[in-house]
């Protein structure tokens, strides 16, 4: 539809912003169109659950724990539960291979991530994260404060970010060059609140701001943040510095797929103030390896057996009994009916697609469904024979575009330690489609073809890096459709999300980030571990609690 109904120069704007589409407009080179291909397929098969009636089977299967999902999520779950002993556990997952928006890609030059790319050091010395890391031999130790430390080869590696500015690129992602004595006094004020916020506690204890929300204070004080945006909420407290209004803007659509006019303020506070100690120091900083959080999924998944999981499976009817659930699929490839029968099942996919698949949901929709809303986001790969030429600060693993929609691009290999810096690298670039409108945004994503998509990354990329196209061996992209759960005003401390997070009977248990109001692994992981320990207590097991 866009390539049709679109000049390039509208086409850029729409997607990019018009700062991008006046920069493309000067890029007059010809060159040639990088080969390559749109690489998503699961939208084809999952919209089948919102067609009609699909084949049933007649027998079925049984399993003590089906999870449904192999997502962070529902791999935490499965993780919890081997290491509990465990055994007849079944993972089933729609698409070809494990992973969710953790999934990773590898080609001749680099391992690469297809979605999350990174996992903040945790401050504390505590819960399943924790566990995770030091089964992967990442924490080297806990001082007297119990402050983790982690291996340095898996913390990010300087240069770390830079940002690109009417053609030019500087170190770190506030734009310091030409702000002036107002925007820096701003900028010093709002870290001051943001170390205020991490610092607060309440009666009892509890952090006001805590990864992960759930061990948050739901202290009024703190919880009617909720109810207003990041951008109210900065108006409210005399922040008018565009360059402070960019840099919480950029927080939000990094985070959360929108921006900070359709997050809480307590959601864009939370992104500053949780991951600190109130003293304006933060955790370690972050982890990340070339493959992103593919190395995350990757073992997760070492704790369980070569037959556990299972690729292209849809389910599409959980139906709760007396002793258990019913549970009917497909095969993706060849449309044959699968059943099992499961003493306990762990339904880890999102809200909009548990409303298709849970049976007394598809009779009577909780009203609650309503409240949850998705960013789609898209990520690109881009494989160069040697790094793209720039101007300014030297290339980082972060790559931000000032004035572009986009969130820039990170570099794969740059965790790679490679002695040769002039080599081949692949280049990972982030779009969220952040309007207000996600149905819209998801639309004008998947109508895109792959010659916008390609026409679309070079007019991003190529002002900053003049030459890139004859560098770009090959490009490819991933449509992600429902990537992020919005934090959207009232939401995070609203009913819905409470009432989502509730067992259905004693046999069905529910895992996703969008039961904690944000799209992070961090999240995922504490409710895949949750609904594991629901299980648990459902086999008649009484573990100690991780959580």
């Amino acid at each position: 539809m866009a390539s049709v109904e679109l000049t390039r120069r509208e086409l850029v704007a729409a997607f990019l912003g018009a700062s991008v589409a006046s920069a493309c407009q000067r890029q007059q080179a010809p060159r040639a169109p990088v080969p390559g291909a749109i690489v998503d397929r699961a939208v084809d098969t999952g919209h089948k659950l919102r067609g009609g009636p699909l084949p049933r089977a007649e027998t079925f299967e049984p399993v003590d724990v089906l999870i449904v999902g192999a997502g962070a999520a529902g791999l935490s779950a499965a993780w919890r539960l081997a290491r509990a002993g465990v055994k007849d556990v079944r993972v089933v997952e729609l698409e070809a291979e494990a992973g969710g928006t953790s999934r990773s890609g590898r080609n001749s030059v680099s391992a690469f991530p297809w979605g999350a790319h990174y996992l903040p050091s945790p401050l504390e010395d505590r819960g399943p994260v924790m566990r995770l890391l030091r089964e992967m031999d990442a924490v080297t130790g806990v001082d007297d404060e119990g402050r983790p430390s982690f291996a340095e080869e898996l913390l990010i590696q300087e240069p770390d970010e830079r940002l690109f500015y009417r053609g030019h690129w500087y170190e770190g992602l506030y734009l310091r060059a030409g702000a002036s004595a107002k925007d820096l006094e701003e900028l010093e004020r709002f870290d001051a609140r943001m170390n205020a916020f991490a610092a607060a506690r309440d009666a009892k204890g509890r952090k006001a701001f805590c990864v992960p929300v759930a061990l948050s204070s739901d202290d009024a004080e703190w919880t009617a943040l909720d109810a207003v945006s990041m951008a109210r909420w900065l108006e409210a407290e005399g922040f008018r510095s565009p360059r402070l209004k960019w840099f919480v803007d950029y927080a939000c659509r990094d985070d959360y797929g929108t921006t900070a006019e359709h997050v809480s303020a307590w959601a864009g506070i939370w992104y500053f103030a949780a991951r600190q100690n109130g003293k304006g120091e933060r955790s370690d900083g972050f982890l990340s390896w070339p493959e992103g959080n593919g190395r995350l999924v990757r073992q997760l998944l070492s704790s369980l057996g070569p037959r556990q999981v299972e690729a292209n499976v849809l389910v599409h009817t959980v139906e709760p009994g007396a002793g258990g659930c019913r549970v009917q699929a497909l095969d993706a490839r060849t449309g044959a009916p699968r059943g099992f029968q499961a003493r306990q099942v762990v339904l880890a996919c999102p809200r909009f697609v548990a409303a298709h698949v849970v049976a007394p949901w598809r009779e009577a929709r909780p009203a609650w469904m309503d409240a949850f809303a998705y960013s789609p986001w898209v990520v690109a790969n881009l494989t160069l024979s040697g790094p793209p030429a720039s101007r300014g600060f030297p290339l980082a693993w972060d790559n931000v575009l000032y004035e572009s929609q986009s969130l820039g691009y990170v570099v794969a290999t740059h965790q790679a330690l490679r002695q040769d810096e002039r080599g081949p690298t692949v280049l990972t670039w982030y779009l969220p489609m952040a309007g207000a409108d996600v149905k819209a945004e998801r639309n004008k994503a998947l109508s895109a073809t792959y010659g916008d998509w390609e026409a679309l990354v070079m007019a991003d990329l190529l002002p900053a890096h003049p030459g890139l196209g004859a560098l770009t061996q090959r490009l490819e992209v991933q449509r992600w459709g429902h990537a992020m759960v919005r934090p959207q005003p009232g939401f995070l401390w609203g009913e819905a999300r409470k009432a989502a997070q509730e067992s259905l009977g004693q046999h069905l248990h529910f895992a996703h980030t969008d039961l904690g109001g944000m799209a992070l692994f961090e999240e995922a992981n504490w409710f895949g571990v949750r609904a594991a320990e629901l299980a648990l207590a459902g086999l008649g097991r009484k573990d100690a609690t991780w959580l």
